[in-house]
């Protein structure tokens, strides 16, 4: 018998299928489930570099639900199916392991960065969905497509607290736009959070590269 997870009651389990649905609609690369303590994180990437030198900042979309208190575990699944018991929700039989997961956003030390209207991140993300169908063309292959999804999501916006505007993609893509909203933005080393009352979306920059200074350790000759 397939794994289960037992959720706190049959409206939380439609909620996660909810978010794993629009997770598997903005990409290909998993839902991260970490329970403990009666809680359920369920993260899922909105951007992600593919590989070393790719400077794509690492978004993630978080839902936090109420989960069974005996519930613990911490893996990377592509999908979750719903169960006869309307509480508990079927795992796959294997996980994935994607880069992004191996990269966490810390768990404390978060300062306040300042606050955005969720007006602005909805206008933001209108604007890059139609920069991005502008500018895939009719044949343009899926290299071509990532590296403009890149570009776009991928720059910082002064207007936008310095933020890469895929925040508002993730935001969007995960529905967690709801009327006006004062949405909070805060901030632990290279980590940027915005929490929206449905979600929350995390942001970390592209890896610094190129050669750092070389400094001396024994004394001089």
């Amino acid at each position: 018998m397939s794994a289960r997870l037992l959720l706190a009651d049959p409206d939380t389990a439609r909620d996660v299928l909810t978010f794993v649905g629009r997770a598997r609609k903005a990409s290909d690369e998993g839902i991260r489930l970490q329970a403990s303590g009666g809680v359920l994180a369920l993260t899922a990437p909105a951007l992600a570099p593919q590989g070393l030198f790719d400077q794509t900042p690492t978004i993630l979309a978080m839902r936090i639900v109420r989960a069974d208190p005996e519930l613990v575990c911490d893996l990377v699944i592509d999908e979750l199916m719903a169960d006869e018991d309307e509480r508990m929700l079927v795992l796959p039989e294997s996980g994935l392991s994607p880069s992004w997961a191996g990269i966490s956003p810390p768990r404390g030390g978060w300062e306040p960065a300042g606050d955005l209207e969720a007006s602005t991140v909805a206008q933001r993300a209108q604007w890059g969905i139609s920069a991005v169908a502008r500018g895939a063309g009719a044949g343009s292959g899926e290299e071509a497509v990532r590296s403009l999804r890149a570009s776009i999501w991928g720059e910082p916006d002064e207007d936008f607290l310095g933020l890469p505007r895929g925040v508002a993609f993730a935001a969007h893509a995960f529905g967690f736009i709801s009327g006006e909203e004062q949405v909070r933005v805060t901030t632990a080393g290279r980590w940027h959070r915005l929490a929206f009352s449905r979600g929350h979306v995390l942001a970390r920059g592209p890896m610094a590269t190129g050669l750092t200074a070389v400094r001396l350790t024994g004394g001089e000759s």
